[in-house]
């Protein structure tokens, strides 16, 4: 019979959902089970493989956005008093603010679940096929500082650019030098109303001006990242006194 040179086919064609679907079918039909029709049939067979990529498409996306929290929207606890808004998220989590290349800031004190409440989003984001990355800002600028020296400078910003969703965690950590300033106008121009990019802070909106220093450059650096932001501002005690640990 040629049944076993079609599976092998279909294998090396790397329709694996296909493949998988159609031995099924012939399991089935030995045993006389199978009572479908064969456009019933083969339509089963399609969305098996459609669901199969998408499947793996979405493992790629994640693993490539290296998000440092394992989060989801449907994951997220509103119980613990930390002034977050269901509805807000709830908006959040339709990803209509990436087709809008809008961004989202969360600022509050340490451990109150900042960067979970990211992660679940850039989460979110993938699960709708954009893709997403997840860096630390201190640990990005110092390494575009290397990344100058070696001559990659050039293709870290455009990765960055294309990049759907950039979660850049931990603004304003640290002070910034001349070099660091000029990194960060040079990303977020880059990704103006092209992209969308999530922030989490420990300090305030109205106080980073003052944190960025320059204040020609710290002015087109706020008008590219704050303007058109979705914030969220997180108060209470730090989750992580408590015994719960989650978002």
């Amino acid at each position: 019979m040629l049944n076993e040179p079609t599976c092998q086919k279909l294998l090396t064609m790397k329709l694996f959902g296909l493949a998988a679907a159609f031995q099924e079918y012939l399991d089935h039909s030995v045993s006389g089970q199978d009572k479908m029709t064969f456009d019933q049939r083969f339509g089963l067979m399609v969305d098996r493989e459609w669901n199969e990529r998408q499947q793996r498409r979405l493992t790629r996306r994640l693993a490539m956005a290296k998000l440092r929290e394992q989060a989801c929207v449907e994951d997220i606890d509103y119980r613990h008093p930390r002034n977050l808004d269901r509805s807000v998220l709830q908006r959040l989590a339709t990803c209509q603010w990436i087709r809008n290349r809008e961004n989202v800031i969360l600022h509050g004190p340490t451990g109150i679940g900042k960067t979970w409440l990211a992660c679940a989003l850039a989460n979110q984001a993938c699960r709708q096929g954009f893709s997403a990355l997840y860096l630390r800002l201190p640990r990005l600028l110092h390494h575009l500082h290397i990344a100058r020296g070696d001559g990659s400078y050039g293709k870290e910003l455009n990765r960055l650019a294309r990049t759907d969703v950039l979660l850049l965690d931990d603004w304003a950590l640290v002070p910034l030098g001349d070099r660091d300033r000029r990194d960060l106008l040079e990303i977020l121009e880059d990704r103006y109303d092209r992209h969308s990019t999530i922030v989490t802070s420990q300090i305030p909106v109205d106080r980073w001006h003052e944190h960025i220093g320059d204040p020609t450059l710290a002015d087109s650096i706020l008008d590219r990242l704050v303007h058109n932001a979705h914030r969220i501002s997180l108060k209470g005690p730090s989750k992580r006194k408590g015994a719960v640990k989650n978002s």
